[in-house]
Protein backbone atom coordinates (compact mmCIF):
# COMPACT_ATOMS: atom_id res chain seq x y z
CA UNK A 1 0.00 0.00 0.00
CA UNK A 2 3.07 2.47 0.95
CA UNK A 3 2.54 6.19 2.95
CA UNK A 4 -0.17 8.16 2.03
CA UNK A 5 1.80 10.89 1.89
CA UNK A 6 3.42 9.99 -1.47
CA UNK A 7 0.32 8.40 -2.64
CA UNK A 8 -0.22 11.39 -4.78
CA UNK A 9 1.89 14.88 -6.10
CA UNK A 10 4.71 15.53 -4.12
CA UNK A 11 4.62 19.43 -3.51
CA UNK A 12 6.82 21.49 -0.87
CA UNK A 13 4.50 20.53 1.96
CA UNK A 14 5.20 16.97 1.35
CA UNK A 15 8.98 17.49 0.92
CA UNK A 16 8.96 19.40 4.04
CA UNK A 17 7.15 17.15 5.84
CA UNK A 18 9.64 14.00 4.87
CA UNK A 19 12.47 16.40 5.63
CA UNK A 20 10.99 16.79 9.03
CA UNK A 21 10.36 13.23 9.66
CA UNK A 22 13.98 12.48 8.78
CA UNK A 23 15.77 15.03 11.00
CA UNK A 24 13.35 13.92 13.96
CA UNK A 25 14.30 10.40 13.25
CA UNK A 26 17.99 11.35 13.24
CA UNK A 27 18.31 13.13 16.20
CA UNK A 28 15.72 10.62 18.39
CA UNK A 29 18.19 8.49 17.73
CA UNK A 30 21.39 10.10 19.00
CA UNK A 31 19.84 10.64 21.95
CA UNK A 32 18.29 7.39 22.39
CA UNK A 33 22.13 6.49 21.64
CA UNK A 34 23.63 8.89 24.82
CA UNK A 35 20.99 7.60 26.89
CA UNK A 36 21.42 4.04 25.80
CA UNK A 37 25.17 4.46 26.94
CA UNK A 38 24.51 5.93 30.44
CA UNK A 39 21.53 3.21 30.85
CA UNK A 40 24.14 0.55 30.29
CA UNK A 41 26.97 1.48 32.32
CA UNK A 42 24.26 2.62 35.18
CA UNK A 43 22.77 -1.26 34.69
CA UNK A 44 25.80 -3.18 34.48
CA UNK A 45 27.17 -0.63 37.97
CA UNK A 46 23.85 -1.99 39.65
CA UNK A 47 24.64 -5.51 38.61
CA UNK A 48 28.03 -4.99 39.99
CA UNK A 49 27.84 -3.32 43.18
CA UNK A 50 28.76 -0.41 42.22
CA UNK A 51 27.56 3.44 41.53
CA UNK A 52 28.11 4.13 38.33
CA UNK A 53 28.42 7.88 36.55
CA UNK A 54 26.78 10.29 38.96
CA UNK A 55 29.11 13.07 38.40
CA UNK A 56 28.03 14.91 35.61
CA UNK A 57 24.15 16.00 35.75
CA UNK A 58 21.65 14.56 37.13
CA UNK A 59 22.24 10.90 38.22
CA UNK A 60 25.23 11.19 35.46
CA UNK A 61 23.03 11.33 32.31
CA UNK A 62 25.24 14.08 30.83
CA UNK A 63 28.72 11.70 31.19
CA UNK A 64 28.01 10.41 27.96
CA UNK A 65 28.01 14.11 26.83
CA UNK A 66 31.11 14.59 28.89
CA UNK A 67 32.65 11.62 27.05
CA UNK A 68 31.55 12.58 23.45
CA UNK A 69 32.58 15.95 23.61
CA UNK A 70 35.97 14.83 25.34
CA UNK A 71 36.87 12.75 21.83
CA UNK A 72 35.76 15.98 19.47
CA UNK A 73 38.93 17.37 21.40
CA UNK A 74 41.41 14.65 21.27
CA UNK A 75 44.12 14.19 18.04
CA UNK A 76 42.78 12.82 14.68
CA UNK A 77 45.56 10.75 13.83
CA UNK A 78 46.58 9.28 10.01
CA UNK A 79 48.34 6.58 9.31
CA UNK A 80 51.52 7.47 7.34
CA UNK A 81 50.63 3.90 5.14
CA UNK A 82 47.13 4.30 5.08
CA UNK A 83 44.56 4.97 2.21
CA UNK A 84 43.47 7.86 3.25
CA UNK A 85 40.00 8.23 1.37
CA UNK A 86 38.60 4.87 2.20
CA UNK A 87 40.19 5.05 6.15
CA UNK A 88 38.19 8.52 6.55
CA UNK A 89 35.18 7.29 4.94
CA UNK A 90 34.71 3.56 6.33
CA UNK A 91 32.98 4.76 9.80
CA UNK A 92 30.16 6.66 7.93
CA UNK A 93 30.04 2.92 6.67
CA UNK A 94 28.72 1.27 9.54
CA UNK A 95 27.31 4.50 10.92
CA UNK A 96 24.53 4.95 7.87
CA UNK A 97 23.34 1.98 7.78
CA UNK A 98 21.90 1.60 11.65
CA UNK A 99 20.13 5.00 11.07
CA UNK A 100 18.38 3.98 7.04
CA UNK A 101 17.45 0.63 9.09
CA UNK A 102 15.78 2.82 11.89
CA UNK A 103 13.84 4.62 9.19
CA UNK A 104 11.54 1.72 8.31
CA UNK A 105 11.04 1.16 11.63
CA UNK A 106 7.10 2.03 12.28
CA UNK A 107 7.22 4.02 16.10
CA UNK A 108 3.62 4.82 16.30
CA UNK A 109 0.19 5.09 15.09
CA UNK A 110 -3.46 3.58 15.70
CA UNK A 111 -2.86 0.12 14.97
CA UNK A 112 -5.84 -1.61 16.32
CA UNK A 113 -8.57 0.59 15.31
CA UNK A 114 -7.62 1.98 12.13
CA UNK A 115 -4.79 1.68 9.47
CA UNK A 116 -1.99 3.38 11.69
CA UNK A 117 -1.62 6.32 9.78
CA UNK A 118 -1.55 10.04 11.44
CA UNK A 119 -2.42 13.62 10.50
CA UNK A 120 0.31 15.53 10.30
CA UNK A 121 -0.09 19.20 9.27
CA UNK A 122 -2.95 18.05 6.99
CA UNK A 123 -1.72 15.56 5.46
CA UNK A 124 -2.14 11.70 6.36
CA UNK A 125 1.40 9.74 7.35
CA UNK A 126 2.82 7.07 8.68
CA UNK A 127 5.20 7.37 12.15
CA UNK A 128 8.39 6.07 10.35
CA UNK A 129 10.35 8.19 7.47
CA UNK A 130 9.58 5.35 5.24
CA UNK A 131 7.60 2.66 4.48
CA UNK A 132 9.72 0.53 1.09
CA UNK A 133 7.08 -2.65 0.15
CA UNK A 134 10.27 -5.10 0.40
CA UNK A 135 11.36 -3.23 3.98
CA UNK A 136 12.72 -6.54 5.49
CA UNK A 137 14.68 -7.20 2.54
CA UNK A 138 16.15 -3.35 3.10
CA UNK A 139 16.94 -4.46 6.77
CA UNK A 140 18.63 -7.59 5.44
CA UNK A 141 20.96 -5.35 2.64
CA UNK A 142 21.82 -2.56 4.99
CA UNK A 143 22.99 -4.93 8.36
CA UNK A 144 25.03 -6.89 5.54
CA UNK A 145 26.34 -3.38 4.50
CA UNK A 146 28.14 -2.86 7.52
CA UNK A 147 30.46 -5.37 7.05
CA UNK A 148 32.10 -3.46 4.45
CA UNK A 149 32.75 -0.15 7.06
CA UNK A 150 34.40 -3.21 9.31
CA UNK A 151 36.71 -4.66 6.42
CA UNK A 152 37.54 -1.09 4.91
CA UNK A 153 38.54 0.17 8.15
CA UNK A 154 40.37 -2.77 8.90
CA UNK A 155 42.21 -2.72 5.26
CA UNK A 156 42.83 0.73 4.96
CA UNK A 157 44.40 1.70 8.39
CA UNK A 158 47.72 0.13 6.28
CA UNK A 159 48.75 -1.85 9.20
CA UNK A 160 48.19 -6.20 9.94
CA UNK A 161 46.18 -5.99 13.46
CA UNK A 162 43.55 -4.02 11.92
CA UNK A 163 43.31 -5.90 8.93
CA UNK A 164 43.30 -9.32 10.80
CA UNK A 165 40.47 -7.66 12.89
CA UNK A 166 38.48 -6.72 9.91
CA UNK A 167 38.59 -9.96 8.77
CA UNK A 168 37.42 -12.15 11.27
CA UNK A 169 34.72 -9.68 12.15
CA UNK A 170 33.51 -9.74 8.51
CA UNK A 171 33.76 -13.51 8.98
CA UNK A 172 32.00 -13.54 12.15
CA UNK A 173 28.92 -11.05 10.36
CA UNK A 174 28.42 -12.71 7.19
CA UNK A 175 28.06 -16.77 9.49
CA UNK A 176 25.18 -14.83 11.66
CA UNK A 177 23.58 -12.95 8.60
CA UNK A 178 22.51 -16.16 7.25
CA UNK A 179 20.33 -17.29 10.35
CA UNK A 180 19.44 -13.91 10.67
CA UNK A 181 18.17 -14.48 7.38
CA UNK A 182 16.29 -17.71 7.92
CA UNK A 183 14.53 -16.40 10.73
CA UNK A 184 13.33 -13.27 9.12
CA UNK A 185 12.36 -15.69 6.04
CA UNK A 186 10.07 -17.89 9.05
CA UNK A 187 8.49 -14.50 9.90
CA UNK A 188 7.68 -13.12 6.18
CA UNK A 189 6.22 -17.32 5.81
CA UNK A 190 3.62 -16.75 8.31
CA UNK A 191 2.52 -12.98 8.45
CA UNK A 192 2.34 -12.96 4.65
CA UNK A 193 4.27 -9.27 4.44
CA UNK A 194 7.45 -8.04 3.22
CA UNK A 195 6.42 -4.18 4.86
CA UNK A 196 7.80 -3.62 8.07
CA UNK A 197 3.82 -1.46 8.05
CA UNK A 198 1.72 -4.21 6.71
CA UNK A 199 4.18 -6.53 9.48
CA UNK A 200 2.74 -4.90 12.54
CA UNK A 201 -0.81 -4.49 11.23
CA UNK A 202 -1.35 -8.03 10.86
CA UNK A 203 0.13 -8.44 14.53
CA UNK A 204 -2.06 -5.95 15.31
CA UNK A 205 -5.10 -8.48 15.03
CA UNK A 206 -7.03 -10.29 16.93
CA UNK A 207 -5.23 -13.50 18.80
CA UNK A 208 -5.80 -16.87 19.76
CA UNK A 209 -9.20 -16.80 21.39
CA UNK A 210 -8.87 -13.23 21.79
CA UNK A 211 -6.31 -13.59 25.24
CA UNK A 212 -2.95 -14.20 23.18
CA UNK A 213 -1.73 -11.70 21.15
CA UNK A 214 -1.38 -12.56 17.09
CA UNK A 215 2.02 -11.68 17.53
CA UNK A 216 5.07 -13.54 15.12
CA UNK A 217 6.32 -14.54 18.58
CA UNK A 218 3.66 -16.74 19.00
CA UNK A 219 2.47 -17.46 15.73
CA UNK A 220 6.34 -18.50 14.17
CA UNK A 221 6.80 -20.69 17.16
CA UNK A 222 9.10 -18.61 19.50
CA UNK A 223 12.50 -20.38 17.73
CA UNK A 224 12.92 -17.73 14.90
CA UNK A 225 12.34 -14.82 17.12
CA UNK A 226 14.94 -16.92 19.50
CA UNK A 227 17.24 -17.38 16.85
CA UNK A 228 16.97 -13.58 15.89
CA UNK A 229 17.65 -12.39 19.05
CA UNK A 230 21.27 -14.38 18.92
CA UNK A 231 21.67 -14.12 15.64
CA UNK A 232 21.22 -9.99 15.94
CA UNK A 233 23.28 -10.06 19.18
CA UNK A 234 26.22 -11.01 16.89
CA UNK A 235 25.11 -8.40 14.27
CA UNK A 236 25.70 -5.71 16.93
CA UNK A 237 28.78 -6.97 18.04
CA UNK A 238 27.18 -7.20 21.52
CA UNK A 239 28.72 -9.44 24.41
CA UNK A 240 29.24 -12.67 24.34
CA UNK A 241 29.84 -12.11 20.59
CA UNK A 242 32.08 -9.00 20.60
CA UNK A 243 35.06 -10.52 19.30
CA UNK A 244 35.52 -7.73 16.40
CA UNK A 245 37.50 -5.69 18.41
CA UNK A 246 39.71 -8.57 19.89
CA UNK A 247 41.16 -6.86 22.39
CA UNK A 248 42.78 -9.42 24.39
CA UNK A 249 44.47 -10.65 21.05
CA UNK A 250 45.03 -8.25 18.39
CA UNK A 251 45.17 -4.75 20.04
CA UNK A 252 41.76 -3.04 19.30
CA UNK A 253 40.76 -5.05 15.97
CA UNK A 254 39.95 -3.26 13.05
CA UNK A 255 39.66 0.36 14.66
CA UNK A 256 43.07 0.41 16.11
CA UNK A 257 44.30 2.92 14.23
CA UNK A 258 41.59 4.93 14.69
CA UNK A 259 40.86 8.37 17.41
CA UNK A 260 38.87 11.49 17.61
CA UNK A 261 36.13 11.89 16.09
CA UNK A 262 36.10 8.50 13.79
CA UNK A 263 36.73 6.28 16.86
CA UNK A 264 33.81 8.08 18.51
CA UNK A 265 31.59 7.70 14.79
CA UNK A 266 32.39 3.52 15.73
CA UNK A 267 31.23 4.25 19.00
CA UNK A 268 28.09 5.49 17.66
CA UNK A 269 27.43 3.16 15.07
CA UNK A 270 27.62 0.07 17.76
CA UNK A 271 25.33 1.53 19.73
CA UNK A 272 22.83 2.55 17.09
CA UNK A 273 23.00 -0.55 15.83
CA UNK A 274 21.56 -1.61 19.09
CA UNK A 275 18.88 0.15 19.54
CA UNK A 276 17.82 -0.27 15.82
CA UNK A 277 18.42 -4.18 16.34
CA UNK A 278 16.45 -4.17 19.35
CA UNK A 279 13.63 -2.22 17.33
CA UNK A 280 13.12 -4.49 14.36
CA UNK A 281 13.33 -7.37 16.88
CA UNK A 282 9.87 -5.25 18.65
CA UNK A 283 9.01 -4.79 15.25
CA UNK A 284 8.73 -8.49 14.17
CA UNK A 285 7.85 -10.37 16.95
CA UNK A 286 6.07 -8.33 19.26
CA UNK A 287 3.90 -6.10 17.62
CA UNK A 288 6.05 -3.03 17.31
CA UNK A 289 3.77 -0.09 18.55
CA UNK A 290 0.12 -1.93 18.11
CA UNK A 291 -1.47 -2.14 21.78
CA UNK A 292 -4.35 -1.00 23.61
CA UNK A 293 -5.64 2.83 23.44
CA UNK A 294 -6.46 3.25 26.88
CA UNK A 295 -8.11 6.26 26.76
CA UNK A 296 -9.60 8.75 23.76
CA UNK A 297 -8.00 11.76 24.66
CA UNK A 298 -3.98 11.69 23.27
CA UNK A 299 -4.96 8.33 21.93
CA UNK A 300 -1.87 8.97 19.39
CA UNK A 301 0.18 8.74 22.31
CA UNK A 302 -0.54 5.15 23.17
CA UNK A 303 0.87 3.24 20.61
CA UNK A 304 4.67 5.08 21.23
CA UNK A 305 4.51 4.36 24.50
CA UNK A 306 3.56 0.70 23.68
CA UNK A 307 7.01 0.87 21.27
CA UNK A 308 8.89 2.34 23.84
CA UNK A 309 8.22 0.09 26.93
CA UNK A 310 8.96 -2.78 24.46
CA UNK A 311 11.81 -1.41 23.32
CA UNK A 312 13.20 -0.80 26.66
CA UNK A 313 13.09 -4.49 27.35
CA UNK A 314 14.89 -5.49 24.89
CA UNK A 315 17.60 -2.75 25.38
CA UNK A 316 17.81 -4.08 28.83
CA UNK A 317 18.05 -7.78 27.89
CA UNK A 318 21.07 -6.56 26.13
CA UNK A 319 22.85 -4.89 28.71
CA UNK A 320 22.06 -8.13 30.81
CA UNK A 321 23.51 -10.18 28.52
CA UNK A 322 26.63 -8.51 28.91
CA UNK A 323 26.77 -8.48 32.18
CA UNK A 324 26.28 -11.57 32.46
CA UNK A 325 27.65 -13.79 29.93
CA UNK A 326 31.22 -14.75 29.41
CA UNK A 327 32.68 -14.04 26.33
CA UNK A 328 33.31 -16.85 23.86
CA UNK A 329 36.53 -18.39 22.13
CA UNK A 330 36.23 -17.32 18.00
CA UNK A 331 36.16 -21.08 17.49
CA UNK A 332 33.12 -21.50 19.17
CA UNK A 333 31.21 -18.36 18.15
CA UNK A 334 31.75 -20.01 14.66
CA UNK A 335 30.64 -23.44 15.25
CA UNK A 336 27.58 -22.26 17.14
CA UNK A 337 26.49 -19.89 14.10
CA UNK A 338 27.09 -22.25 11.56
CA UNK A 339 26.40 -25.83 13.16
CA UNK A 340 23.75 -24.51 15.46
CA UNK A 341 21.54 -21.28 14.39
CA UNK A 342 21.69 -22.15 10.71
CA UNK A 343 20.40 -25.76 10.94
CA UNK A 344 18.31 -24.79 13.68
CA UNK A 345 16.65 -22.06 11.59
CA UNK A 346 16.24 -23.57 8.63
CA UNK A 347 15.15 -26.67 9.94
CA UNK A 348 12.24 -24.33 11.59
CA UNK A 349 11.79 -22.44 8.25
CA UNK A 350 11.04 -26.55 6.54
CA UNK A 351 8.77 -26.97 9.76
CA UNK A 352 6.67 -23.92 9.09
CA UNK A 353 6.52 -24.34 5.48
CA UNK A 354 5.15 -27.91 5.52
CA UNK A 355 2.55 -26.78 8.30
CA UNK A 356 1.26 -24.19 5.62
CA UNK A 357 1.18 -26.42 3.32
CA UNK A 358 -0.72 -28.89 5.21
CA UNK A 359 -3.83 -26.37 6.04
CA UNK A 360 -3.23 -25.58 2.54
CA UNK A 361 -4.02 -28.98 1.55
CA UNK A 362 -5.93 -30.45 4.24
CA UNK A 363 -3.16 -32.29 5.78
CA UNK A 364 -3.55 -33.46 9.25
CA UNK A 365 -1.62 -30.62 10.90
CA UNK A 366 -1.22 -33.84 13.91
CA UNK A 367 0.17 -35.97 11.85
CA UNK A 368 2.56 -33.48 10.23
CA UNK A 369 3.93 -32.94 13.43
CA UNK A 370 4.18 -36.17 14.07
CA UNK A 371 6.24 -36.86 11.47
CA UNK A 372 8.35 -34.25 12.00
CA UNK A 373 9.47 -35.39 15.37
CA UNK A 374 10.09 -38.19 13.99
CA UNK A 375 12.36 -37.63 10.88
CA UNK A 376 14.10 -35.21 13.83
CA UNK A 377 14.96 -37.40 16.46
CA UNK A 378 16.01 -39.76 13.99
CA UNK A 379 18.54 -36.86 12.50
CA UNK A 380 19.56 -36.20 15.85
CA UNK A 381 20.19 -39.45 16.97
CA UNK A 382 22.41 -40.08 14.09
CA UNK A 383 24.44 -36.98 14.52
CA UNK A 384 25.26 -38.15 17.55
CA UNK A 385 26.20 -41.47 16.64
CA UNK A 386 28.21 -40.22 13.68
CA UNK A 387 30.11 -37.31 16.54
CA UNK A 388 30.69 -40.19 18.83
CA UNK A 389 32.03 -42.55 15.63
CA UNK A 390 34.44 -39.28 14.92
CA UNK A 391 35.69 -38.79 18.63
CA UNK A 392 36.47 -42.60 18.91
CA UNK A 393 38.53 -42.42 15.94
CA UNK A 394 40.80 -39.48 17.04
CA UNK A 395 40.84 -41.01 20.28
CA UNK A 396 42.30 -44.03 18.49
CA UNK A 397 44.79 -41.76 16.84
CA UNK A 398 45.88 -39.88 19.74
CA UNK A 399 46.91 -43.48 21.37
CA UNK A 400 48.41 -44.89 18.37
CA UNK A 401 50.53 -41.84 18.03
CA UNK A 402 51.44 -42.07 21.76
CA UNK A 403 52.15 -45.20 21.84
CA UNK A 404 56.10 -46.41 22.16
CA UNK A 405 57.32 -48.68 18.97
CA UNK A 406 58.94 -52.21 19.08
CA UNK A 407 62.64 -50.10 18.95
CA UNK A 408 61.72 -47.68 22.23
CA UNK A 409 60.75 -51.06 24.05
CA UNK A 410 64.11 -52.04 23.75
CA UNK A 411 65.70 -49.30 24.86
CA UNK A 412 63.95 -48.80 27.55
CA UNK A 413 64.44 -52.43 28.56
CA UNK A 414 68.61 -52.17 28.43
Amino acid sequence: MGDPLLAGDIDLAVFLIVALKAIVAFVLLLVSVMLMVWFERKIIADMQHRIGPNKAGPWGILQTLADGTKLFFKEDLLPERADRAVFRRAPLLMLLPAYLIFAIVPVGGDFSGGDGTVELFGHRTYLQLADPPVGILFFLAMSALAVYGVMLAGWSSGSKYPLLGGVRASAQVVSYEAALGLSTAAVVLVSGAISTHDMVAVQAGEGFRGIVPNWNLFVAGFVPAVIFLIAGTAEAHRPPFDLTEAESELVGGYNTEYSSVRFALFYLAEFMGTITMSAIVVTLFFGGPAGPILTDTLGWVWPMLWFFLKLVVFLYIFVWLRGTLPRLRYDQLMDFGWKRLIPAALAWLLFLGTIRVANSSDWSTGQVVLAWAVALAVLLAGWGLLLLSMRAAARTRAEAADAPSGDEFGEVLV
